[in-house]
């Protein structure tokens, strides 16, 4: 079972503020996405970019992973800021406003060009796109699957809601749709599923609530925009003792029937079958990325 990338948190750092970028590392997220897009201004988009660059080239992360969300390509900013952010401190770049594979394969390849300029490891930066429009949610299969580079996917649930003209809601119901194709998309290509943000930083209750849900649904972590709501999504992703306990018995249930070479697995008397011990693996994976087990 290999160490399994933690991605519980991401936490959005507006790219023209410079202290919050100084400190970014500091808050504990398990990544950290310096935001060019929807927290700068028209008239900031230029220094914000200096800013974020510098950012890549000097400040500490403390082991987070380091994520540029860039503007959307159909905008003058967006191929900008890909040229200027890629260096080797950058682990990944989020592709907002994605409609298309085509719009994952034009990063991919301009990604390929700048490593190969940059003395970096072809496909070391990775992609992860963010699905806002009843087209991009159409087709998240295809955009999932449209490259190697591509590690996560996730959505901007008000963007979404304004598409398709629905109301946005503490509940979410409007969001059940697009969570699951997100989610189905992500399992198809093999890779992780990243929920939308909450956006009341003073609603915790609301915050555990829906974070528990996609953790029910399936998803492997959320995109925040304060650091205050970083402990209590980790709290709702950070597996049990007695999880723990369970999934290590049901893996070694099935493991002694392997040495017997028997093809009945049981524990307390109950049949273990595949997805059992799928799941009793993924809770093990967090478990140990997080140094439980």
């Amino acid at each position: 079972m290999s160490l399994k990338q933690l991605r519980r948190t991401a936490l959005y750092i507006p790219g023209n503020d410079p202290s919050m970028l100084l400190n970014s590392g500091i808050f504990g997220a398990d990544s950290v996405v310096l935001d060019l897009e929807d927290a700068v201004s028209i008239s900031e988009k230029d220094s914000a970019r200096i800013l974020v660059r510098n950012a890549l080239n000097h400040v500490d992360f403390l082991g987070a992973e380091v994520v540029v969300r860039i503007n959307s390509l159909s905008t003058p900013y967006g191929m900008d800021d890909l040229k200027d952010v890629v260096c080797p401190r950058l682990d990944a770049i989020r592709l907002p406003k994605c409609e298309h594979a085509q719009d994952v394969i034009t990063v991919s390849e301009v990604l390929d060009q700048l490593e190969t300029e940059k003395g970096l490891d072809r496909g070391k930066i990775k992609i992860m796109p963010l699905i806002e429009s009843a087209l991009g949610s159409y087709n998240a299969v295809e955009i999932a699957c449209a490259d190697s580079r591509i590690s996560a996917i996730n959505f901007g649930g008000e963007d979404y809601t304004a598409d398709i003209a629905a109301q946005r809601t503490r509940e979410g119901l409007e969001l059940l749709d697009i969570r699951m194709k997100i989610l189905l998309a992500a399992r198809i290509a093999h890779i992780d599923a990243l929920d939308t943000v909450f956006g009341n930083v003073n609603d915790e209750e609301g915050l555990l609530a829906e974070t528990s849900l996609i953790k029910q649904l399936g998803f492997d972590g959320k995109s925040i925009i304060h650091p205050r709501q970083i402990k209590p999504v980790h709290k709702v992703f950070t597996p049990s003792e007695k999880e723990i306990v369970k999934a290590r018995r049901i893996v070694q249930a099935l493991e002694e029937a392997e040495k017997k070479k028997s093809g009945v697995v049981a524990l307390d008397g109950r049949m273990i079958d595949a997805p059992v011990v799928a799941k009793a693996r993924r809770v093990l994976a967090f478990a140990e990325a997080m140094g439980l087990a």
